[in-house]
């Protein structure tokens, strides 16, 4: 990585992948796990021939055309864009004609610490007491099957720990037998169902899951949280926690089926902060200077503020959003399920009214979000030539990246930066 001169600003093209690269630098950084510094490589690496290239060359004018790798990363802000439009080109298959709904379930802040120690096993039952809590209120009130597709969203707009998941929900859903499409009616000022009696339950269960997790071992806890191993300050900590305000929003309806995808793709793929929030860095040394970025006060009316963070600060709250290996944070249940779904949906559209004809957005940013527009030019590598822009370019070759990734200095648990589960 190149070196930035002392007491260097920077703004304007910056990325987040710079950020980060020039919070790596200069002193080790430690207090990150392996799969922390695996990401961290990915996302440094993307596009550049650390990671492989296409070589091109243009039959119109002969010259030559290198097209790096991108990394595919999902933490990745340079590569979410083209991954965005490819799942929800898959998701529109699935959309019915019946209104939609949004509710969002919010974790409180007292169970963030033990949330980070454990994220796979706690976002996990998330997912299972958010979806079990719609389910049987779609049973138990319109005695249906509803359709639900959950996002899990970690961070708040100042990168700290906000947990949450949305969910768009089918307004309506297969009778039990499947022979009848019941669709929602008459619900009070058009919300599906009542968020405090969602909250009530959403909060019970979550409460008993955790209860069994920590009776069965499954909970580790590890520094300052150590003592949560045991049953009498656990149970402390989760009466603090029943006392906090457990939140469920819920929004009225959608227009319709292209609401909603023009709704996922602005939270489906996106990360904890995106390249276009990021307005300036200062270094003074290698590793060590600011970055400030953008972000939305909501509990001042949404409006537009900047922070400033060190370096190494920025990269702790970054790094408190990295998902374990293979965690899957986009869940579909009910009629969604992935078991069986398409006849579902087969059964679903045969006792539905023929859907009306598809009208395109007048505006772009009506079916995809700003972000994911100005971010998507670089997503993917278009076969067109810099140099003279014919799209008559031959494959000449396909150079394959190293067999071995960069890896972390060894030297950098020598000198550890607090741990990302530290306040």
């Amino acid at each position: 990585m190149c070196q930035q001169a002392q007491g260097h600003t920077e703004s304007g093209s910056l990325t987040v992948t710079k950020v980060l690269a020039a919070a790596l630098r200069g002193p080790p950084v430690g207090g990150l796990s392996a799969h922390h510094w695996k990401t961290l490589n990915a996302l440094l690496c993307c596009r550049t021939p650390m990671l492989g290239v296409h070589h091109y060359r243009c039959a119109d004018c002969g010259r030559d055309h290198i097209v790096p790798h991108s990394c595919r990363n999902r933490h990745c802000p340079e590569c979410q864009g083209a991954a965005a439009q490819e799942w929800l080109d898959r998701q529109e298959k699935s959309l019915l004609e019946v209104p939609y709904f949004h509710v969002v379930f919010t974790l409180p802040h007292d169970l963030n610490a033990p949330i980070l120690q454990n994220q796979r096993v706690l976002h996990t039952l998330l997912f299972e007491a958010a979806s079990e809590t719609l389910l049987s209120f779609g049973q138990n009130k319109w005695g249906v099957r509803l359709g639900i597709t959950a996002v899990l969203h970690t961070w708040s707009q100042t990168i700290l720990d906000h947990n949450h998941l949305h969910c768009i929900v089918s307004g309506g859903g297969l009778t039990p037998d499947g022979k009848h499409w019941r669709g929602v009616r008459g619900a009070k000022g058009g919300y599906l169902f009542d968020v405090k009696a969602l909250g009530i339950v959403f909060r019970a269960k979550y409460r008993d899951g955790l209860r069994k997790l920590h009776a069965k071992s499954k909970l580790q806890f590890h520094g300052q949280l150590a003592g949560l191993s045991e049953r009498p300050a656990f149970e402390a900590l989760l009466r603090k926690a029943l006392h906090s305000k457990w939140v469920v929003y819920a929004k009225r309806p959608f227009a319709g089926p292209t609401q909603v995808l023009a709704y996922l793709s602005r939270y489906t793929h996106r990360i904890a902060i995106g390249n276009r929030r990021i307005l300036a860095m200062e270094t003074t040394a290698p590793g060590i200077g600011t970055v400030t970025f953008s972000y939305k006060d909501y509990a001042d009316n949404a409006r537009k503020k900047t922070m400033t963070l060190d370096l190494r600060e920025f990269l702790r709250r970054f790094c408190m959003h990295i998902l374990p290996s293979r965690f899957v944070k986009i869940r579909h249940y009910g009629l969604l399920a992935n078991r069986g779904r398409e006849a579902r949906l087969a059964c679903a559209r045969e006792l539905l009214p023929p859907p009306r004809q598809k009208t395109e957005p007048t505006h772009p940013s009506e079916s995809k979000s700003e972000e994911i527009q100005t971010e998507d030019a670089a997503s993917k590598p278009h076969p067109v030539c810099p140099h003279c822009g014919s799209i008559r370019l031959l494959l000449i070759d396909i150079t394959h990246p190293p067999a071995q990734s960069l890896r972390r200095d060894k030297s950098a648990r020598l000198n550890p930066m607090p741990s990302l589960d530290s306040s």
